[in-house]
Order: structure tokens, then C-alpha cells, then sequence
């Protein structure tokens, strides 16, 4: 199908963007957390039953590359060094009530990375699984290293609230673009 045709095309300014002030005037741009999650675990569940954990992983992580390029895009893009890029994240990330995001190691001249996001919008409070759950929080992490740098990442979350850990820990790796 083509581009022209599709139905629900992402576009920050006719989505997300949207006048709160006309469009929800009583209400405003806020919402709950557990209205947040309901949305994103139904949908999570649906995915997972018709096509199965990994291509429901996969979707969600593709789905939060394309978010974490559209929010580098519209509030981190004038960050001009990685230090500014992580400043700009977390004053982002607390405004937003995404989570409180730090830098625990950072060594961009070798592209790698680790960083933590403390009471993540995702899976703060959460039961413990033994399974880290933050794929869409991987892939926008990864939508946002590779508008600042140009260059492929992988981002993987390597402990979770859901393990026990009780922050979330990214590892995030430049990668040539054939692997």
C-alpha cells in the first residue's frame, strides 16, 4: 500500500500535536498513568495473541523508534553535543512524566552507552516477571540516539522494575548498518 493511502499515518502536528486548548479545553493535555497503561497493554495482549510475543516486541519497538524520532525532533534537536543531548532528555523526560532519566556511563567516541530511567512511565509499580518489558521504551531511545548522531544503535534494556531491579537500565550500541 502506498504512503498516500494509508489511514493512520503518524504526523506529530495532526496527532500528537493537536491544540489541547480547543481540543480538550476542561481537561487539558494530562492523563493518568493506569489510563496510559491500559491502552498500551491491551493492545500489547492483542498483538501478542494474533502474531505472537517477538513480532508483538517488534512492533512496539519499531513503534517507539518512529516516536523517539519525531520527540527528538520536535523538543531535543538543538542539543549540540551529547552532554546537552542528555540534559535536554532529562528535562524532557521529567516534564513529560516519562521517567528520570540519567546518563550511567557514556563513551560516545566508541558509540556506547548506558543509561537508566527511574519510575518509567511503562512498568514502574509493576509485579516482578523475571522479563524486562520496556521494548517501546528501547526503540525510543534508540529513535532519539540516531536523530542526534546519524549513525544505526541497539538499545536494549538490560534490567527492569519487572526484574526486580527497580530502575530500568538501557545498553545502548552504535552497529554498523549490515548487522
Amino acid at each position: 500500500m502506498s504512503n498516500s493511502n494509508r489511514k493512520y499515518q503518524f504526523s506529530w502536528d495532526d496527532t500528537v500535536g493537536a491544540d489541547m486548548g480547543l481540543a480538550r479545553p476542561s481537561l487539558g493535555p494530562n492523563t493518568r498513568v493506569e489510563v496510559y497503561r491500559l491502552f498500551q497493554f491491551t493492545l500489547r495482549d492483542i498483538l501478542e495473541q494474533r502474531y505472537g510475543t517477538e513480532t508483538a516486541d517488534t512492533l512496539f519497538r519499531d513503534a517507539g523508534v518512529l516516536a523517539g524520532k519525531a520527540f527528538f525532533d520536535k523538543f531535543l534537536s538543538g542539543a549540540k553535543d551529547v552532554g546537552e543531548l542528555s540534559t535536554k532528555i532529562q528535562e524532557s523526560f521529567n516534564a513529560y512524566g516519562i521517567g528520570i532519566f540519567r546518563v550511567e556511563s557514556a563513551e560516545p567516541d566508541k558509540g556506547h552507552f548506558i543509561f537508566t530511567v527511574d519510575e518509567d512511565l511503562d512498568c514502574s509499580g509493576l509485579p516482578d516477571t523475571s522479563d524486562v518489558i520496556c521494548v517501546y521504551d528501547e526503540g525510543f531511545i534508540q529513535g532519539i540516539l540516531e536523530s542526534f548522531s546519524g549513525k544505526n544503535f541497539k538499545v536494549e534494556e538490560v534490567d527492569c522494575w519487572c526484574t526486580g531491579s527497580r530502575t530500568c537500565r538501557f545498553d545502548a550500541k552504535y552497529r554498523s548498518p549490515d548487522r
